[in-house]
């Protein structure tokens, strides 16, 4: 059987198996057709079948989370954990709570997380969880409730060495903070055994900014690559979350301007540039509306229910930091009217396949999320390494790491498309460089 004809069989078997989980066939498919370069110069993986090792989750764990209304009404939602692939280190993967989350979502995720742990170069396997609990107009006592809930079935399956979970969409310090103290009430005080925690017990300093400050990273030692930099450059930014917020913050350190921002509602534009401290306030302190913004910036534009990626206004730099999915071929097809020459990933999957090969055929630079916001997950496991030293590091010293582990994630991207495909192709460089790491591991570890 040619390379190709065993690539084919592989996605074949899955679209036979798993049609009906969309999002994981298309992050399956994403990675499938981009590596038969690798596997034909490498043929022993073919023949011992790394891919379909590979494609099958270790363990996929779901369970019940019974949890109580603030009205005593008896609620439950649905608990899942991905434990994927454990070839270079205990799982490592956020927690999400979003209706949205089903078994498709958790898988294509943690499938994600295992090439974007392998990329930092940090001991780390691929995993991912959460639930289709919604934190939004939930009172903190009901979050509590179901965090606690959540975790008793969870700690089970988990440990410092085993599976270190970190928050993801709807996860943030607070609710990092509840399934801690549960996991504490259960197994002891363990501290490295959940990530982002909050500063009061052993998080890490730069975690919060980790993931939007790594985003900016990349496309900095990218546009460095080219000869140029983000000054002066304009930036749109999808999603007003963490991810969102600290790409924002360090794009306009860096010299940027960043003409926008979005929520579920809708979204801002601002060509004097986005006010940080304003969304900060307004989305981190008030959990409030993007609507909100207008009242401190009556300059500004507010469009609700409406994508900003059909916004027409000219910028170089998308960096789409909401969910999976959100930019289609139409939303592409004004991305390049609109002169973007560099789209970066700072959500997992939030490009539709067609929409990213449209894009590049156009000559837009592509940045995977697996490559692209892999600084979260770095600065989890040096949160990890802080914790397993029992020693705290400085802001400056984390950030350090963090901009060394993304510049060194951009270099190999690179080096790696230029040696499997072509320049500036940097999907196929994230996927096989991910990949090869995982794979070697794999084969030395034996049939498991």
């Amino acid at each position: 059987m040619s390379t190709q004809d065993y690539v084919t069989k592989m996605l074949d078997e899955v679209k036979e198996k798993y049609g009906y989980q969309p999002e994981y066939i298309q992050a399956v498919e994403e990675f499938l057709t981009t590596v038969t370069p690798f596997l034909e110069k490498n043929p022993i993986y073919c023949e011992k079948n790394i891919l379909g090792q590979l494609i099958i989750p270790e363990r996929l764990i779901e369970f019940r989370v019974p949890w109580m209304s603030d009205s005593g009404e008896w609620m439950v939602n649905t608990g899942y954990r991905i434990q994927y692939n454990s070839a270079l280190g205990p799982y490592k993967g956020g927690l999400r709570f979003h209706p949205s989350v089903n078994q498709s979502i958790m898988k294509f995720l943690a499938f994600e997380q295992i090439f974007k742990n392998s990329l930092t170069s940090l001991p780390i396997g691929g995993g991912k969880g959460g639930s289709d609990f919604d934190p939004k107009g939930k009172s903190d006592g009901e979050i509590m409730r179901f965090c606690q809930s959540f975790m008793q079935e969870l700690q089970k399956h988990i440990g410092p060495s085993m599976d270190v979970p970190a928050g993801d969409m709807g996860v943030g310090g607070r609710e990092i903070g509840y399934l801690y103290g549960e996991y504490k009430r259960l197994n002891g005080y363990q501290a490295g055994v959940l990530t982002g925690k909050p500063l009061t017990f052993w998080g890490s300093l730069a975690r919060t900014e980790a993931t939007g400050y790594g985003l900016v990273y990349f496309v900095k030692y990218l546009l460095q690559d080219k000869g140029d930099a983000l000054k002066d450059k304009r930036v749109m930014v999808s999603g007003s979350g963490n991810v969102a917020i600290y790409a924002i913050e360090k794009a306009q350190e860096l010299g940027a301007t960043v003409l926008g921002c979005s929520d579920s509602s809708g979204y801002i534009i601002d060509e004097d540039g986005v006010d940080c401290e304003l969304v900060k306030e307004i989305k981190e302190v008030k959990r409030g509306r993007l609507s909100d913004y207008i009242a401190a910036k009556p300059n500004a534009k507010y469009v609700e229910n409406a994508s900003i990626w059909t916004e027409n206004i000219a910028y170089e730099v998308a960096l789409p930091c909401a969910t999976q999915n959100e930019i289609g071929l139409d939303e592409a097809a004004i991305l390049i009217k609109n002169g973007v020459k560099v789209l970066a990933e700072g959500a997992n999957m939030p490009t539709k396949l067609e929409a990213l090969h449209q894009l590049t055929d156009s000559g837009v630079i592509y940045c995977p999320g697996k490559a692209a916001n892999a600084g979260g997950v770095a600065v989890s496991a040096l949160e990890m390494a802080q914790n397993a030293q029992r020693l705290p590091w400085t802001f400056e010293q984390v950030d350090s790491e963090l901009d060394s582990i993304m510049k060194n994630i951009y270099e190999t991207c690179a080096t790696t498309a230029k040696e499997y495909a072509k320049e500036d192709d940097l999907l196929t460089g994230a996927n096989i460089a991910g990949f090869e790491r995982v794979a070697k591991a794999m084969l030395a570890q034996g049939l498991v």
